[in-house]
């Protein structure tokens, strides 16, 4: 029996709600595409696959739980990889319509920020001037006066939905330390049980800064808060993707990368693809000694609820 402690979990955030199309032709936002670079991201080595849906007109984040089921039935039709579909969604939507898709659905997984913040992307804009569809800057700009909202009744009302009436298991989004003892909140009130899934993320405007010291500090902060219970990942914004993934897996971590956290396969290249992003990591991990996890064993690792108990 491998030791699957020691297995490094790939997770690939294939589009996310924060790039819009004019950053990149790479970045997938019609059901096709999205299915597509997931497949391919799967069989270049992710364990799970995390999953936002676009208007496929323009690109625009959407909750319509129809446009998801374009995309989901094939990728679990061609792939064997843990399907995680947000709740956070997009700029703007309400709790409700972060939900809808994911309640339809039923996934394994499902993202769950774990706290209300600051979330400026609005420098992103100073940074283009021709662009492809007209949401696309005011979308951006519009962040500095924007609150990412997640209070405790709204975690707990995703955790009670989700987790305790349909078993999907989340990927505990923190973007701070303050979100680590709001997490140790919901497990000390016995309504988050392990194994759980924390996801560190560093370098996103109004979270904590993708310093070091920091990811040190967050992963300190978890052993004191949840011992064993619990297994982790990293991801950084922009051009901290890959030193920060590598820093998580030689601390014993998992990783994520994904066009959704970072649109750059090296300085100032874009990404080709999510796969692309996919197998350089991989590459990088496998160099360094660490084995990677199947879906089977990511499935083993965090308890989850098996592909064959979802509703797409």
């Amino acid at each position: 029996m491998p030791d699957l402690s020691k297995k490094v979990i790939i997770t690939c955030a294939v589009t996310g709600g924060i790039h819009t199309p004019t950053m990149s032709d790479a970045l997938p936002f019609t059901p096709d595409d999205i299915a597509r670079q997931s497949i391919e991201a799967a069989e270049a080595g992710a364990s799970i696959l995390h999953l936002h849906a676009r208007d496929p007109k323009d690109g625009r984040p959407t909750p319509d739980p129809a446009v998801f089921m374009q995309f989901l039935p094939r990728i679990k039709q061609a792939t064997d990889a843990v399907v995680n579909i947000t709740t956070g969604g997009g700029l703007n939507m309400t709790v409700e319509d972060r939900l809808a898709a994911p309640l339809a659905a039923k996934p394994e997984m499902c993202s769950l920020n774990m706290g209300s913040m600051n979330f400026g992307i609005y420098p992103l804009a100073d940074r283009y001037s021709n662009w492809k569809y007209e949401w696309e800057e005011p979308y951006l700009r519009g962040t500095d006066d924007f609150i990412f909202r997640n209070t405790f009744r709204d975690i707990e009302r995703i955790v009670k939905t989700l987790g305790e009436e349909h078993g999907t298991k989340f990927e505990h989004e923190c973007y701070d330390v303050g979100h680590l003892y709001t997490l140790a909140h919901f497990v000390d009130r016995g309504l988050i049980k392990g194994p759980f899934f924390v996801q560190m993320i560093f370098g996103i405007l109004g979270g904590i800064g993708p310093d070091l010291d920091n990811l040190l500090f967050m992963k300190r902060t978890a052993d004191k808060l949840f011992g064993d219970a619990y297994r982790w990942s990293v991801l950084a914004a922009g051009r901290f993707q890959m030193p920060f993934a590598t820093q998580s897996a030689l601390l014993g971590g998992s990783v994520r990368v994904g066009l959704e956290d970072s649109l750059y396969i090296g300085r100032g290249k874009l990404a080709r693809s999510n796969a692309e992003q996919v197998g350089k990591i991989k590459t990088i991990l496998q160099e360094l000694g660490h084995e990677i996890a199947t879906p089977t064993e990511a499935r083993q690792i965090l308890g989850l609820k098996g592909g064959d108990q979802v509703d797409f």
